[in-house]
């Protein structure tokens, strides 16, 4: 298959390139890992300018082998979690004097409780940590299934709980050959029937081949899961051996299904080009402070 060229329109932004070497000296020197580094986002520059991370714990090493994603894959011998990360990001946070703080995953399958326990032990420390006013947003795998797993993540009260699609159900079996459509859909109605009041955020990416009718079903299918907030992005092969990107969407079209997407009822939508699943997730706080 001949590789696309990227348009003009992918071009990201230059901004916080000095940030950006300020912060990750500081990730360093605390051991502590980024979603944004280690998955390559286009955003980190302006979000590190923003003085914004999204700490990604249990190390950075996958179980899952989804054909799009650049995080380095392991089945076995994965480090155990650290006692001390949760500490770490607590005390780096309160340095950064962040106001919103994302909590991302591997997804460690081979783990008991899929990571749980350590999403606890962070959103403890932070809430020990940091002022009473900062908001937790946390971005989970979907724990196989085990809802007593998700039900401990919810107790220890995050504001935000994340579990992205990706993409639409025909393409799972290519793209996420070890994730369920169903089962994170189930995910997302669990986590709002545990908590009612607590806001859902789901995400996915554009230009794998989906049809606009599949896009629609999907939106529809968050949606009766009650989601709240949704980012649409544009799939970027992390390398040639990668899933192919097989379009390159339009601004004017994310346009679209951004406005599609509201019509609905998502409260927010977060839909570009360069758009990821943490891109200006700060913009939850006006709902949550409406509450």
């Amino acid at each position: 298959m001949t590789e696309l060229r990227k348009p003009y329109w992918l071009q990201s932004s230059k901004l916080g390139s000095r940030k950006t070497g300020e912060i990750t000296r500081k990730l360093r020197s605390y051991n502590l890992h980024t979603v944004c580094e280690s998955a390559r986002c286009p955003n980190r520059g302006e979000c590190f300018e923003r003085g914004t991370a999204t700490f990604m714990i249990l190390g950075d090493q996958c179980t899952r082998n989804c054909s799009f994603c650049a995080i380095e894959k392991k089945r076995e011998n994965l480090a155990a979690p650290s006692p001390e990360e949760p500490v770490m990001i607590a005390r780096l946070s309160r340095e950064l004097d962040l106001k919103h703080i994302v909590i991302t995953t591997v997804t460690r399958d081979d783990l008991e409780d899929g990571g749980a326990g350590q999403f606890v032990r962070v959103i403890e420390e932070i809430r020990n940590h940091c002022e009473p006013d900062v908001t937790i947003e946390v971005l989970i795998s979907d724990l196989q299934g085990r809802w007593n797993d998700l039900k401990k993540i919810l107790k220890a009260g995050p504001d935000i709980l994340n579990h992205n699609l990706e993409t639409v159900r025909r393409l799972y079996p290519e793209v996420r050959p070890l994730a369920d459509y169903d089962r994170s859909l189930h995910l997302l109605g669990e986590a709002r029937k545990f908590n009612p009041s607590l806001l859902t955020k789901s995400g996915f990416m554009v230009g794998l081949g989906e049809t606009c009718a599949e896009i629609n079903d999907l939106l529809t299918d968050l949606r009766s899961q009650d989601v709240d907030i949704l980012t649409i992005g544009q799939y970027l092969a992390p390398s040639k051996k990668h899933y192919p990107v097989a379009e390159y969407i339009r601004p004017d079209v994310f346009a679209e299904y951004r406005q599609a997407a509201l019509r609905i009822g998502f409260k927010i939508v977060e839909s570009g080009p360069l758009v990821r699943s943490s891109y200006h997730a700060e913009r939850a706080r006006k709902i949550l402070k409406r509450r």
